[in-house]
């Protein structure tokens, strides 16, 4: 299995529209990539200390032939629709699970 993140930076000044991430985007995503598992982290700001990153999505695979395949399909669809919410340079990481 594997798991894809997406990282949206805490960019001063960048949009990032949370309602409309949460409402809209995460279900489309949800129905056309059809994750094993997915769900969202939303950064907490410290005074001191901002947090890094404003969201991070966690999605679950079976492969990434499966995560390909859907995404060859739904992949323009799924960008074209990131405009409506964020003009954030996205940060990915796929990776292995590794359990222990």
């Amino acid at each position: 299995m594997i798991r894809v993140l997406v990282l949206y930076p805490n960019i001063e000044g960048k949009k990032f529209d949370l309602e409309y991430y949460k409402n809209t985007h995460i279900p489309l995503v949800k129905d056309r990539l059809t994750p094993i598992k997915l769900e969202f982290d939303l950064g907490i700001d410290r005074v001191e200390n901002p947090a890094p990153y404003k969201a991070v999505t966690h999605m679950v695979f079976e492969s990434l032939e499966d995560l390909n395949s859907k995404y060859k399909i739904h992949g323009k669809e799924l960008n074209d629709d990131k405009q409506k919410f964020t003009d954030l340079e996205l940060v990915f990481q796929i990776s292995d699970i590794i359990e222990i």
